[in-house]
């Protein structure tokens, strides 16, 4: 059994409101945000002293990436 370590590590990424990687991965794989204003109105995150934006906008782009590729492989490939 292999486990990518970035499953392993717990980032704090907003520690005004206490979110983690963790959570803003969920909140995009289950479709409730996909750009920063609607993740910051489901987790609170860059709302308070905003340091985390940059981190946070990373960790969005990348989750909806990842997504894109996983699409991408599912797609049946033309003989």
């Amino acid at each position: 059994m292999t486990f990518e370590i970035e499953e392993l590590v717990i980032m704090y990424v907003c520690l005004c409101k206490k979110v983690t990687c963790s959570q803003i991965r969920n909140v995009v794989t289950e479709g409730r945000a996909c750009n920063l204003r609607e993740l910051s109105q489901c987790l609170g995150v860059a709302t308070q002293c905003g340091k985390c934006g940059k981190c946070a906008r990373g960790v969005l782009e990348e989750t909806l990436d990842r997504q894109i590729d996983v699409q991408l492989d599912c797609i049946p490939q033309a003989c």
